[in-house]
């Protein structure tokens, strides 16, 4: 899957862990989908799940890996990759946009993305197999991409896989899951979370200022393939001013989530949140007590975003600044008006943090 800040590569397994530890439950919200790495696991494991997020690039990866079945569209998508992968390149907007005005891609790369693109749009495809080979195509973008991971800005030197050729791979779709076949919408999550039902929801929001719009910003042009005006020496879409969403404004985060948190519809809720966030564990901890009255917490340390570790720089790649720290601890609190399940308790790592238990 593509480089992500925030993703839960490393808490995916937990996270799945957690959700079969949750009683006979058969169905998941993904509120805040993003590259939908889990809730693609969450599908593996046999759940329902129900995708949301507010770009549109996360629906396209959701459509991918959470809606579309394996059965579905892996034939015809095999076929359309193999034909992609033979295109020769026609330079038009991406190009102009992400390769001359700006440097995240090599030409040639940049020229086989606008070709392709250009014919995806042109057949009309189901939305499942579109889907699918948008995520195709965005996951190939990816991997010959010159960035630190963010679509900020990008490297003052090429990145050695920017060399690569483009190259088109089949994505990792699923069968259907036993619970039954998952959706993907796009809405803002305040909206959505009052149309969503299922046993669990799994909530992982934005936790600082920084949009992932902003952040990746060419996926959202890529997918939409609507060309808009860009500004700025990263070339982002103009819209990237004005599509804010609440939960990257520090004052209004916590209103926003208790706001979520009142009106989701499950049994149980995971939420996911770590402590660069808006919001301290302490405050989080007693908003969750407040509204479910049982909770149980999980600590993980792990490395920050590939970024912090190369350091700070300015749009030239001129190193500028010293990072503070390089791990950060991401808390997944489970919190219930139910009583939570013994196997969910035991999970809660005993050091340096005790398992919080609430509401007895």
């Amino acid at each position: 899957m593509i480089k992500y800040i925030g993703s839960k590569r490393t808490l995916v397994s937990t996270i799945v862990d957690i959700v079969n530890h949750l009683g006979p439950t058969r169905s998941v919200i993904d509120l805040f989908s993003g590259t939908s790495r889990v809730g693609h696991a969450l599908k593996a494991a046999g759940y329902q799940v129900f995708s949301n997020d507010y770009t549109a690039y996360a629906e396209i990866l959701a459509r991918c890996y959470v809606q579309a079945d394996a059965e579905d569209v892996l034939d015809d998508a095999r076929k359309l990759v193999k034909e992609f992968n033979s295109l020769k390149g026609s330079p038009g907007y991406f190009t102009e946009t992400f390769c001359i005005k700006s440097r995240f891609f090599q030409p040639k790369n940049c020229e086989r993305i606008d070709a392709i693109r250009e014919a995806i749009a042109a057949m009309g495809l189901d939305p499942e197999l579109e889907a699918v080979m948008l995520v195709s195509l965005m996951e190939a973008a990816d991997r010959v991409d010159s960035t630190t991971g963010v679509q900020m800005a990008y490297l003052k030197k090429w990145a050695p896989r920017s060399y690569n050729d483009l190259e088109l791979r089949v994505p990792n779709v699923l069968p259907r899951a036993r619970h039954g076949k998952g959706s993907a919408m796009r809405m803002d999550a305040l909206e959505a979370v009052r149309l969503l039902k299922a046993d669990v929801a799994y909530i992982d929001p934005p936790y600082n200022q920084h949009s992932y719009l902003g952040n990746y910003h060419i996926w959202e042009s890529l997918v939409l393939w609507d060309k808009p005006e860009v500004y700025g020496v990263a070339c982002k879409r103009v819209d990237v001013r004005e599509r804010k969403s609440v939960f990257n404004s520090k004052p209004r985060f916590a209103t926003a989530l208790r706001e979520i948190l009142n009106n989701i519809n499950a049994k149980y809720v995971v939420l996911s949140f770590n402590n660069e966030g808006y919001l301290t564990r302490d405050a989080i901890e007693t908003m969750l007590e407040s509204i479910f009255g049982n909770l149980v917490v999980i600590e993980n340390d792990f490395k920050r975003y590939v970024g912090a570790q190369i350091g700070i720089h300015n749009h030239r790649g001129e190193k500028v600044g010293k990072v503070s720290h390089l791990r950060n601890k991401e808390y997944i609190y489970v919190a219930s008006r139910l009583e939570i399940p013994q196997g969910v308790i035991q999970m809660a790592n005993p050091k340096p943090i005790q398992p919080q238990l609430f509401g007895e």
